[in-house]
């Protein structure tokens, strides 16, 4: 099967494997796990963040993000079409106990700039309103295509929170694919942020975990809050050694994945029965749909029985996602399922 539900299905190969086996550990609670520190360390100086923390997954990432920067009944701005928005189960407000208020995103991903610009304007001495005190912006962004966030668009976020007295958050799932399509280090992206998380689970191609980087003091509260939220691990040190090593060698390997997107991207684009959502990819993902198809199950059916995995994300459009586990000829392959499977 050639998998591209998403880049989470990436699977440790022999030799992380090997780096698992031989990691030195202890206890994470109690700090004491080497494997943990130097993954955390790195983590923080690829970022240009003082501090980082090693936690099981993206989503309690973020959420320990927004409950250590945002009071409770304090209001996190995001974006309407962001993950943490749609796909996060609420954790925000329901543990968070803050108010999200959603600015719509832009097909490039960015804030609608009038609607952002009404939020921040709210009258801070009238007690009706729950005021703002978090920005949360998504680079690369999935539901616009996996598009990343210009470098400029990002200082002037960085200015917007500064001028508002806001803080901002850098949901980076997938930053290193960003950096990658920008040409630059990852550092110059998630410098103009207060706090960011990335995955070290999608392209990156470790098994489990994500990093949350920022200050300090806002990783001491993350650090309680994880243990709040029941992410404190034990010898996790097993887990952090895939993450050391799925922090090598990133930009050829990211590289090769957005290769083969633009690959299979060009293939459906050629297709009179198959449409691309966001033009030729900057990056791994790829939005696509058959014309005139309300419903793709029965395509996904075709393309499963031909070896393809997709997902249908939102109705109506197909995602695919590449990521090491996808190989040059797979992507040819994929193409020609998919291209087949369109027509019947």
């Amino acid at each position: 099967m050639i998998e591209l539900r998403s880049d989470t299905f990436t699977v440790p190969d022999a030799r992380m494997r090997q780096a698992v086996a031989e990691a030195a550990v202890g206890d994470d609670v109690y700090g004491e796990d080497p494997t943990v520190r130097a993954l955390e360390q790195r983590a923080a100086e690829l970022t240009g963040q003082p501090a980082a923390l090693f936690v099981p997954s993206g989503t309690m990432a973020n959420l320990c993000a927004v409950m250590a920067q945002a009071a409770r009944g304090r209001a996190v701005i995001v974006g309407d079409r962001s993950d943490l928005y749609l796909f996060e189960a609420g954790g925000p407000s329901v543990l968070g106990a803050t108010v999200l208020r959603p600015v719509p995103n832009l097909p490039d991903g960015t804030l609608d700039p009038g609607r952002l610009a009404a939020e921040l304007a709210l009258d801070r001495k009238d007690p009706q309103f729950a005021l703002p005190a978090l920005l949360c912006v998504e680079n690369t962004h999935n539901m616009a295509g996996g598009v990343p966030l210009e470098l400029d668009y990002l200082k002037h976020l960085r200015d917007l929170t500064t001028e508002h007295g806001l803080r901002l958050h850098l949901d980076g799932a997938r930053v290193f694919n960003a950096a990658v399509a920008l040409g630059v280090p990852v550092r110059e992206i998630t410098g103009f942020a207060d706090s960011v998380q990335f995955c070290l689970s999608k392209g990156l191609g470790a098994p489990v975990g994500s990093i949350l980087a920022g200050s300090v003091g806002m990783i001491e509260q993350a650090h309680r809050i994880r243990k709040m939220l029941g992410g404190g691990m034990r010898q996790a040190g097993l887990l952090a050694a895939a993450g050391l090593l799925a922090l090598d060698d990133v930009e050829p390997r990211l590289r090769r994945d957005h290769q083969h997107a633009a690959t299979f991207a060009a293939q459906v684009e050629d297709c009179d029965a198959l449409e691309l959502r966001h033009g030729a990819p900057r990056t791994n993902i790829v939005f696509f749909r058959v014309v005139g198809v309300d419903s793709h199950a029965s395509f996904l059916r075709h393309c499963a029985d031909g070896g393809v995995g997709l997902l249908e994300l939102e109705a109506g459009w197909v995602r695919a996602v590449f990521h090491g586990g996808v190989s040059g000829p797979d992507a040819q392959r994929a193409a020609t399922v998919v291209r087949t499977a369109a027509q019947r």
